[in-house]
Order: structure tokens, then sequence, then C-alpha cells
């Protein structure tokens, strides 16, 4: 029977009594792919010998070869279980240095299975970088969180390493076997889910099993349910698919996307966004993986055919919906996935868009009726999966939920609408009257289309709770919410810039990405270095490497809520301006004109602030620091007092301060 978890595992005794011809046979035999290289075979042939003598002196204990990593899509080279203690092995055959890239990939390993893999919760993690050719590097053992820092070795020092550790600790016995099986409860990235979706993986396979997760699964089966009713009895549906901030919508559409993109069966599908960087980096992030992949298959794959293959897959929502102006034409798509659905423009601001931009004069339609009237123009059936994100409108023009109702009523009376109860909520519904929305139409109610718990910060489900509370001035509820979390999801507040730099960078090892976000109102906060109407690349924000001055990582460029709905950081650095502040126990409003600051009275551009700030503080999987600056009494744009009653409202619900 295959081992599905790793190609080779076994006692160190057996494995050091079998020989390597057995032991590439088992290795061979677990291994699904079809074809393998040379070069791979001679790389786990040398890894054997290696270890086979490194291993030697070892009383007890068990080796695993290519050791599964699911939510990585990776594996890791070897995996040796001794003393109670995990060592991960990562091997560079041949490599007469060591790489930091390698130091960053073996940590990535061990940070994976401390905070995936139930059984690795506890257990002290060695990572181990192998480059088999390098000169002898000191090694140090030094541990941060239950793991060692990655300890550089060569083919030949590797028991030294190994005996070094287990000198030092002495660790509870667990059972090897158990661990080698251990539950795996993985939350990736968006970006990370994107690129294992497209590759093959089902949306079960790459996220949490656990009860707060897998409400995924269900609104995804729900969904299909929907889909498979449709086109069965020739109708037209809507559904409208809610969620907490960081719940999965976008996973959710992603998934069905891909398992909908069947044009043999006339069910071709299409994940649509008006999120320009959130569509530009998930297509730059499945073109770079694409051509990642290709070269790990010995397929030359090109960047500009891997972009044009991921650019149909998903597409920015304005140019699919320009492609039905002034025609009649079909959709080739029987089922669209509109992501952040609340965002679509109003008639007012498509109307300005066509005049002036496209040259169509009297367009008269919103945004949501435009679209819903494309799938109208199939025969038989159609759907459209809406993904909601409540009080997310952060752009003036952004129609939000009603207008999808409105289109409805007005024009498709007849089509099949899904919901979920919680869109008669004020954050979805604005100040309309929830039975004035849903008059006269054809209205399923279905709860499982809600997704209540955030996946995105998979420390705790309590954090969008929180951020509301912080922004509903709902003290009481924000103090107990701010305690309940303060152990597993760290949310420091601070006056200092650089300490808060220092912290999130202290937070983050491998390539846990971090980075420093802000409102596109901030515009004050450019004394401290941070200029929020820089323009940059987003792509390489989100995806370059720590040594690349784009990325995050440097902490050099900001960006905004524009750039970062949608997305996600492991760490945040939020920097708070005082165009939202809180004054005599109220927040308030502020747009930054000429050389002063002037109070919002709009109250579309109030809720969109509000709505700004519930983005930024909702990005971060692991934890965030905030920077409220000090101000200055010589400028009149930043006095102190712009800053310190949002400081210390923060300081009073219980946020932690960083000196």
């Amino acid at each position: 029977m295959r081992n599905l978890r790793c190609y080779y595992s076994a006692s160190i005794e057996q494995f050091l009594r079998q020989s390597k011809e057995e032991i590439l046979g088992v290795i061979h035999e677990n291994n699904v792919s079809a074809d393998v290289s040379i070069l791979q075979i001679n790389t786990w042939e040398e890894e054997i010998n290696v270890l086979k003598e490194q291993l030697a002196f070892l009383s007890e204990g068990r080796v695993l070869f290519e050791y599964t990593i699911p939510r990585m899509g990776k594996r890791v080279d070897a995996v040796v279980l001794y003393k109670n203690i995990v060592f991960l092995l990562e091997f560079k055959c041949g490599d007469t240095e060591y790489r930091a890239s390698t130091y960053d990939q073996v940590y990535d390993y061990a940070l994976d299975l401390r905070n995936f893999q139930k059984e690795s919760h506890n257990k002290l993690l060695v990572p181990i970088m192998v480059s088999t050719r390098a000169e002898a590097a000191p090694i140090v053992v030094k541990e941060v969180n239950r793991i060692i820092e990655p300890i550089k070795c060569n083919a030949d020092n590797i028991r030294t390493a190994i005996a070094m550790v287990t000198s030092r600790y002495v660790e509870p016995a667990f059972e090897y076997e158990g661990w080698e099986d251990s539950e795996y409860l993985p939350t990736p990235t968006i970006v990370e889910a994107a690129q294992a979706l497209y590759r093959g993986h089902n949306v079960h396979d790459i996220t949490r099993s656990d009860a707060g997760a897998e409400n995924l699964t269900v609104t995804t089966e729900e969904i299909n349910k929907i889909i498979e009713y449709s086109k069965t009895n020739s109708r037209k549906s809507i559904c409208f698919v809610t969620g907490v901030p960081g719940a999965g919508k976008t996973l959710v559409g992603l998934n069905i996307a891909i398992e909908r993109s069947d044009a043999s069966a006339g069910e071709h599908a299409v994940f649509l966004s008006g999120n320009y960087p959130l569509v530009t980096v998930l297509q730059e992030a499945l073109a770079r993986d694409k051509v990642t992949q290709g070269k790990t298959n010995g397929v030359k794959i090109t960047k500009s055919d891997a972009l044009r293959e991921t650019s149909a897959f998903i597409q920015i929502i304005h140019k699919y919906r320009d492609s039905f102006v002034g025609n009649d034409n079909k959709p080739p798509e029987r089922v669209a996935i509109f992501d952040e659905a609340q965002r679509a423009w109003t008639n007012a601001q498509i109307a300005n868009f066509m005049k002036t931009k496209k040259g169509v004069p009297d367009f008269d339609y919103s945004e949501p009726e435009f679209l819903i009237s494309t799938m109208d123009r199939h025969d038989d059936w159609a759907v459209i999966i809406c993904l909601v994100g409540g009080g997310q409108e952060i752009n003036s023009g952004e129609a939000g939920l009603p207008e999808w109702f409105d289109s409805l009523r007005r024009s498709f009376p007849d089509w099949d609408v899904y919901v979920t109860p919680q869109l008669n909520d004020t954050e979805y519904r604005r100040d309309y009257e929830w039975d004035d929305m849903i008059d006269d139409l054809n209205v399923v109610e279905n709860e499982k289309l809600h997704l209540a718990t955030s996946v995105r910060s998979f420390r705790t489900p309590d954090l969008a709770a929180l951020v509301k509370a912080i922004l509903d001035v709902d003290i009481d509820a924000a103090k107990e919410l701010c305690e309940r979390i303060k152990d597993k999801y760290p949310v420091m507040i601070t006056r200092d810039l650089a300490k808060a730099k220092e912290w999130v960078k202290a937070q983050c090892q491998g390539t846990t990405r971090y980075g420093l976000i802000a409102s596109s109102g901030a515009l004050r906060l450019k004394p401290e270095g941070i200029f929020v109407k820089n323009e940059i690349s987003v792509a390489n924000w989100f995806l370059n490497d720590k040594d690349d001055v784009r990325s995050s990582y440097m902490l050099e460029d900001v960006v905004t809520e524009f750039d970062i709905q949608g997305l996600e950081l492991d760490y945040t650095l939020v920097a708070w301006d005082a165009d939202f502040r809180f004054v005599n126990g109220e927040w308030t409003y502020n747009n930054f004109s000429g050389n002063k600051w002037q109070t919002m009275h709009n109250t579309e551009k109030i809720l969109y602030l509000k709505n700004a700030y519930r983005v930024l503080l909702t990005r971060a999987r692991q934890g965030m620091v905030i920077f409220i600056p000090k101000g200055s009494d010589a400028d009149q744009t930043r006095t102190p007092e712009f800053y310190d009653g949002t400081y210390n409202y923060l300081k009073g619900i219980g946020l932690q301060e960083l000196y």
C-alpha cells in the first residue's frame, strides 16, 4: 500500500540494515510521478549514503524521506526522529556554500509543522540545511519558540549537530509513527491556496478540517447543489455568499471557478474581481508558480505564456464587462463568480466612466444590472455567485449590496435569489429595509452560504469581532475580546516607528511575510517617512523575496486599503494617521485637503473611511503592531491631540504597549 505522507519510512535500525537499492525501490514505489529525472535519483542515492554513515551511531529512532508539507505543496528531503526530537533535513547535494534561500526553506518547513501539524505543536523542531560539499560551519544551537534556528551542516557533521542538540534537551516521549501520521490542519494564504487549487487540489485538501473551518467545504458543496439544480431545471440563479473578513470567500470562489471550468460539459466558469491589485497578484503568482512547476518537471514554460493562461481564469471585472457593451453576444461562461460584489459601481459612476473613457453616451445601467444582463442572455441556465463582504465598501461610486437587489427587482424578477440571514444586517444592507430589498423576488434563505469563522487569523477566530467592536466603540466587548486573544494573537501599539519595525521583524522567521500598511487618506504620515501616494508594483510588493528592495519585507513602500483588500500578510505594521481619530468618546472622520484637515460630513465618505480601517486591521494572519505618531506642536497638521485620543482609546481597551 502506497504511503501518502512520505516516500520512505522505517526505523533507523531497518534503514541501516537495508541496501541502498531496497530503499530506492520503496521511494520509487511511493512516488506517483511518472517521470523521475536522473538528477533526482542521484540526489536520493547521495542522501541515502550520507545518512547511512551519519546515523550509524544512533541507538533508536526513525527516518523518513520526502515527508509531505501539504499547505506548501512541498516535501522535506529527510526527517530524523531521535530522542523525541524532530530533525528536518534539507539537502543541497553538491553545494559548496550555505544559501540564504535554503535557510528560509527549511525554516519554513519547521514553522508550518509547528503551526499546522497537530503533533508538532509542542515538539522540539530542529531544521538542518545540508550543503554536502561546503566547509564545516560552527554549529550553533539557538531556540526560538520550540524551533532551533537552522543549523548549517555538510555531509560529514550531521551526527555532530544531532549529538549536540540531544545532549542539551531531554524531551517527553512520543510515538514516532503517530507523529508521522498526525492530522495536518493547514490555513494557506490566498496566494498559496490559489496556487494549490490551480495545480489540481481541492478546497478540502488545503484547508483545516476543524469545525471552525469546515464551513468552507459546506459552502462550496451548497453552491454546487444550486448550480446543479439550475442546470437540471433550466433556471437562472444568483447566490450571495457572505462572511466575516478572512473567512475564505475568495477561496470558495476560486475553488468553484476551477471545479466548474469544464467547457466540454458546458460549464465554463470565470472568476471576476474589480479589485485590480488582487487580480494582478493572483495572476502573477499563478504564472510564476506554473513556470516553477514546469521547470521542476523539465517542461519549459515562458512567463508570458503562463500569464496568458492565468489571465483567462482570473479576470478584472471591468475588462469582462466592457467586452459585452454594444453587442448581444452570449458569454462563454455559464457560471460567473463576482468577488467583492459590494464594490460594483453605481449607475452614475459607470455612466460617467463609459462616457468619458469609452465614448459610450447614455449608458443606463448600474454595474450589477449590466453584469446580470450579460448572463441573462443565455437561453436556459446560468448562475451568478456574488461574494460579499459586509462593511467593506471603501471607494466612492461603489454601489454596495442594495443595488444588486434593486437591479433584480427592476429587470430580472424571474431569477432565483439565494441569500443568507446575515444579509439583513446594516453592514450589508446599509440603511435600506430588508423587506423592501427582497420584495417580489424569488428569495431562498440558506444559512450554509455564510462563512462565519475567519480562517485568515488562524491563531484566533475573534479578530474580526475585536476590530468591529473597536470601530463601533463597543468598549466592553472590545475589552473582553482583547483579553481573549492576547495570548494567541498579539496586537501591539506604539508611538515609535523604529520599535514597530523591530518588533514585526523579530516575530518573523523564514519567509513569514510582513509589511507596512496605512489608509490612503493618511497624508500626514509623510514626515514619518511613510508616503501613501507612492506608486508601486503590488505584485512585487506581495510576492518578491526578502532581499528585493521592492518587496514588503523592506518596510519601505507602504500599501493602502485599495492595494491589500482581499489579500493578507502574516504580520502587519499598521500606521494610523489623523484622518480617523478618537475624540471625546467617538470617532471623527477627516480629509486632508491643501494644507489642513477638514471634517467629513458626507455619509458615504464617512462609511468608506471607517471601512478602510476595518480592512487594514484585518489583514494580518498572526499578529500586528499599530503605530500612532506622537505628532508635533510645531506642525498644525500633526498636533499631538490629533493622535493622543486614538492611542489612549486603544490602550484603554487593553492593547499591549510597545515601548
